[in-house]
């Protein structure tokens, strides 16, 4: 709420993906062995995956901006719980997350797009979207602590996003890929995540999908947060 510049842009460019992208593509679904009734319904979870990887890379911006503003020395010279800080940090992340994903997810309802699952389908969307966020963020976090240069930090998540965005079935079915890049998508972590949400949004609780997406997230979340707890106990002395 203090910053509501940064939280406009970072819904802005999502918005424009669901809108365009959806208008623009819309005539995949009328594709024989496209998997969905409409590309909006297929788009939905991806569009809303991608906006929570670009969001958690605003994490390592924020503690860059912190370390150099003395925020942080200010912080650690008082009482506060050294662990807070940072949970605080992560915290701060899942509460974006899940504010602009419900955005999306309402502006999707209005323009025909809903789970077939429900209320229930919708907070487990949110669970998994926040979780994966989390993981990423522990990325950025990692990459702010140890270069302390938000250009440095931007720059590797512009590097990053765009490239496992587009080569996951975030925005294209599998099998309409080239070969190469189906091979690359079958590694990818956003695969697994947006096929958990997609199942939840066109057919229903495929707990085989859904708990592989976990398992991805969750092994992924421990390997980037304890780089970013190892770098903030440096930090911290």
């Amino acid at each position: 709420m203090r910053n509501p510049i940064l939280l406009f842009f970072s819904l802005f460019q999502p918005i424009i993906f669901l809108v365009l992208f959806t208008q623009l593509f819309g005539r995949f679904a009328q594709v024989p062995g496209f998997p969905a009734e409409s590309y909006l319904l297929f788009a939905t979870p991806g569009i809303v995956l991608q906006n929570s990887f670009a969001s958690a890379f605003q994490s390592g911006i924020a503690m860059v901006d912190d370390l150099k503003s003395g925020y942080l020395e200010k912080m650690l010279v008082t009482q506060v719980s050294r662990p807070a800080i940072f949970l605080g940090r992560i915290a701060t992340d899942i509460v974006r997350t899940i504010i602009q994903s419900l955005i999306i997810l309402v502006l999707a309802f209005m323009m025909g797009a809903s789970p077939v699952t429900g209320v229930p389908g919708l907070l487990l969307m949110l669970l998994t979207i926040s979780l994966f966020g989390v993981a990423w963020s522990g990325i950025s976090i990692s990459l702010g602590l140890k270069t302390k240069n938000a250009e440095t930090v931007f720059g590797i998540g512009g590097f990053l996003t765009f490239p496992l965005l587009f080569m996951s079935t975030a925005l294209t079915p599998a099998n309409f890929m080239p070969d190469w890049m189906q091979t690359v998508s079958q590694l990818n972590p956003i695969s697994y995540t947006v096929d958990a949400l997609r199942v939840v949004m066109l057919t229903g609780f495929d707990l085989g999908t859904i708990f592989t997406a976990f398992a991805v997230v969750g092994s992924i979340g421990v390997l980037t947060l304890g780089a970013a707890v190892y770098q903030f106990r440096k930090i911290i002395g």
